[in-house]
């Protein structure tokens, strides 16, 4: 089993600590209670749901979303897909931009092909998304990493202000300090697909990604960009060529 390798790999204490994240991921995705057991990392871990509204394997893997949602060391993104939309129902929140980065994460890892419900996490891993145990393996061993990059980001009014410090020596591609907008919560009737007479409502809906700066990782680097509207926001910093997730904050 997984856990247990990697616990045999590990020394006692921190063997302990990392399989006491597994397994408190584990009971947090299937809705139980579990005492935390030490410091997880600041920057929560990144994990994007590519979904449908026209897929019917989908449902678990959104309702499954909504529980890390819920989660303050994660950061649970939907990304709603379009290539379904042929087979009967068109999805309300899917963007083309979605796609694009699902195959970007395709190529980047050496898959031929893209599917839903599937889960990127942290850039890196890509899981089945509705398979609760293996993504909450996957967080457990993020939680446990260090982040290479200290980000900070702070809302006020309209202004959202973003400082970046790297901890170590980056000797990695350039990073992409990214911009996601979201919405907490939208619902959707479903009147014609695979999922025809269905009500869902979903979780952290990705409304808009985008590039606010490139970064070196050479020395701090501070930002200042305009939000419009009230919707929650999230900071990546990515390696460029959808690589890995070096950091990331969420501002309400």
């Amino acid at each position: 089993m997984a856990v247990h390798l990697v616990f045999l790999m590990r020394g006692a204490s921190e063997g302990i600590e990392h399989l006491m994240r597994v397994l408190a991921s584990i009971f947090a995705l299937c809705g139980l209670v579990f005492p935390a057991f030490g410091q997880s990392s600041a920057s929560p871990v990144v994990v994007e749901l590519y979904t449908s509204q026209g897929c019917s394997s989908c449902p678990p893997a959104d309702a499954l979303l909504h529980r890390l949602a819920a989660q303050d060391d994660v950061l649970a993104l939907a990304l709603h897909v379009d290539y379904w939309d042929y087979i009967g129902w068109k999805d309300k929140f899917a963007r083309p931009e979605h796609t694009r980065r699902q195959k970007g994460y395709a190529h980047a890892g050496g898959r031929r092909m893209i599917y839903t419900p599937q889960m990127i996490i942290m850039g890196q891993q890509a899981v089945a998304g509705s398979d609760a145990m293996e993504i909450a393996a996957a967080i457990g061993e993020h939680q446990a990493q260090a982040r290479p990059v200290e980000l900070t980001a702070d809302r006020d009014g309209d202004r959202l202000s973003i400082h970046l410090n790297p901890k170590v020596a980056l000797d990695s591609r350039k990073m992409l300090v990214q911009i996601v907008r979201f919405q907490p919560e939208r619902s959707v009737n479903i009147t014609r697909g695979e999922l025809a007479g269905r009500n869902f409502t979903y979780a952290n809906v990705v409304e808009d990604w985008h590039v606010a700066a490139e970064w070196d990782g050479k020395d701090e680097l501070t930002l200042s960009h305009t939000l419009t509207g009230p919707a929650p926001a999230a900071v990546l910093v990515q390696e460029v060529g959808y690589g890995r997730i070096l950091a990331a904050a969420r501002v309400e």
